[in-house]
């Protein structure tokens, strides 16, 4: 498992720790049933507060990604890929809309938004 914490971002740590975990459980990366580090440890690895640490576990708990057993430590939950493909594709939608919002009042054309967007992902090799 690689977290990799970056001061040069305006996100919080907690986020980045959340975001590249959830990462990890969608791709694979962290399969179901595997334990991960302590909060302690993972907090001394990473040189940060254990309370960042905790929150970010907290949130992917929350959200059912992992599950803790007291006294055992914190496992990767089962999760229905399908339901999380949906969630972000819906988070894509939406994010799509603002853009489609901004476009109308940059007085962009429905073309020239598409060439954007082929244009960026040309660039992502998507």
């Amino acid at each position: 498992m690689e977290i990799i914490i970056r001061n040069t971002v305006n996100q919080p740590i907690y986020e980045q720790i959340y975001s590249q975990l959830k990462a990890q459980i969608i791709a694979g990366t962290l399969t179901p049933g595997e334990a991960l580090p302590s909060i302690r440890a993972l907090a001394k690895d990473l040189r940060i507060s254990v309370i960042t640490t905790k929150r970010a576990y907290d949130e992917l708990e929350a959200e059912g990604f992992l599950y803790t057993v007291a006294g055992k430590g914190c496992f990767v939950a089962e999760k229905n890929l399908d339901l999380i493909r949906e969630q972000q594709l819906k988070e894509l939608e939406d994010h799509l809309s603002a853009a489609v919002e901004l476009a109308k009042s940059c007085g962009l054309t429905a073309e020239e938004l598409f060439d954007m967007l082929r244009v960026l992902s040309e660039e992502e090799n998507v």
